[in-house]
């Protein structure tokens, strides 16, 4: 049998290429080697959701007073197994969701490892397991793996039990007393919050002088003393230099230090999977990752990747949308990826999410650009149900023609609110657009409204 599309690799754009080429009609073949779901339902974005809902939920909890609900301190405490017998539950019903659906589609799964053996008259021939098969065309979506410092100690500490990534930590039966988290990134601050909230002392260690990533500075400095105010304690421009059981060294402005710990969480990033796959076999370009152009497709004909293989925004959402690139343009629909508005959320408590470029970015392009920044306060239902927030929202634009160029927020439903900015960006919005945009009331989503009018009249904070 010739089957229309091999894909390598089960997790979101892996199963997302099988359900859009099986939709069409196509043979396709799934192989993965691990959990279908990949990374992102099995070990990442789906339990960490779980986890961070529930800490919310306690945290919420701990503030009810303030909103006229009476509930004694005392009796509120999480139930750290029955959080994760939830998550596990949760999991579990995604996965055999997305099961049935591939399976409903005629998508045939095997469980082994792939490796590309060569080209073939009829495509390409995959060994998985005792089996060569053979496809027209190839999708890899393998996904990436937590990035190992090369630091003194790390190797034995991760071997011990005594460091772990954010996979291990999704799988601890117990809340470790003393937590350093390395990383102050997206995966690490999410992870820093749920065990805080679970009963933890945190500190986290980021290289950087900031959090977040490449979120805005001052969005990035706002929930960093919004961390800080639960407890978690930062140490920012720092190097760590050395990890043994209990206890992590690091150096500060050519200081040395020291953080005991009962845990050390690895989360300093994600590198490509793209080792032991075959693809120098049939001669697919890498460097660090899979090659590809804005179609998905690699150097090899009939050859395509999507997902974090490709080192491209190395999100669950850019996943989805490459592999639906990728089918669609071995459908021979031209489709092709829009990188600059693919959104991005951190999931803490408050949420901060981001679609475009912000000022500095803008301003380093080239661009004659401008931003606005605003008090969440100004919006009724974010008034309504925070109390004492400091949720901001933040519209970059472009000063000559008000196209708008990115939308940066902290605070409440920022998660739920962004693809809306994104496709304002994506559509080319003006201001005046946005001004003509009925937005439902009340809803936090108004406060891009309430920027774009605060620009022309300027007033006094709520």
């Amino acid at each position: 049998m010739v089957y229309d599309l091999i894909i390598i690799g089960g997790g979101p754009a892996g199963y997302t290429a099988a359900e859009r080429a099986g939709e069409a009609k196509k043979k396709v073949l799934l192989i993965e080697k691990a959990s279908l779901g990949g990374v992102c339902l099995n070990e990442g974005c789906i339990p960490t959701k779980t986890l961070l809902y529930s800490a919310k939920l306690k945290n919420h909890a701990e503030n009810a007073k303030k909103y006229g609900v009476d509930i004694e301190a005392a009796s509120i405490s999480l139930n750290h197994k029955k959080v994760m017998a939830r998550k596990n539950k949760t999991v579990k019903k995604l996965i055999a969701g997305i099961k049935m659906r591939l399976d409903g589609f005629g998508v045939e799964m095997i469980s082994a490892t792939a490796e590309i053996r060569s080209k073939s008259n009829d495509g390409f021939e995959i060994a998985a397991g005792d089996t060569v098969y053979n496809g027209k065309n190839i999708l890899v979506a393998t996904g990436s793996s937590t990035v190992i410092i090369p630091i003194d100690g790390m190797s034995e500490a991760i071997d011990s039990g005594f460091a772990i990534t954010s996979r291990e930590a999704l799988e601890l039966g117990e809340i470790p007393e003393k937590l350093v988290v390395i990383g102050g990134g997206v995966i690490g601050l999410e992870m820093a919050s749920y065990f805080q909230s679970a009963g933890s002392s945190v500190k986290v260690i980021e290289m950087l002088d900031k959090i977040a990533g490449a979120t805005d500075n001052e969005i990035a400095e706002i929930l960093k003393k919004e961390c800080e105010k639960k407890g978690i304690e930062f140490v920012l421009g720092a190097k760590v230099t050395k990890v043994s059981q209990g206890e992590v060294s690091y150096t500060k402005e050519n200081n040395e230090y020291s953080a005991e710990c009962s845990k050390v969480l690895l989360s300093v990033g994600r590198r490509p999977n793209i080792g032991g796959l075959g693809l120098e076999n049939i001669g697919v370009n890498t460097e660090k990752s899979i090659l590809v152009d804005e179609f998905m497709k690699t150097n090899i004909d009939g050859v395509y990747a999507a997902g974090d293989v490709t080192g491209k925004s190395m999100l669950a959402h850019t996943a989805y949308r490459q592999a639906e690139a990728a089918v669609n343009n071995m459908l021979g629909i031209d489709d092709k990826i829009n990188y600059s508005t693919i959104p991005s959320v951190i999931y803490t408590d408050p949420e901060s999410a981001s679609v475009g470029v912000t000022l500095n970015q803008a301003l380093g392009d080239g661009l004659k650009a401008k931003e606005k920044t605003i008090s969440m306060n100004y919006s009724g239902r974010y008034m309504a149900e925070n109390e004492a927030g400091q949720g901001i929202a933040k519209i970059v634009y472009e000063e000559d023609t008000r196209v708008l160029l990115g939308v940066h927020l902290l605070g409440s439903y920022a998660s739920e609110i962004i693809y809306g900015a994104g496709i304002m960006i994506e559509q080319g919005f003006t201001l005046d657009d946005i001004k003509r945009q009925v937005f439902p009331h009340p809803t936090v989503a108004e406060i891009i409204r309430e920027a774009v009018f605060s620009i022309e009249s300027e007033g006094e904070e709520p």
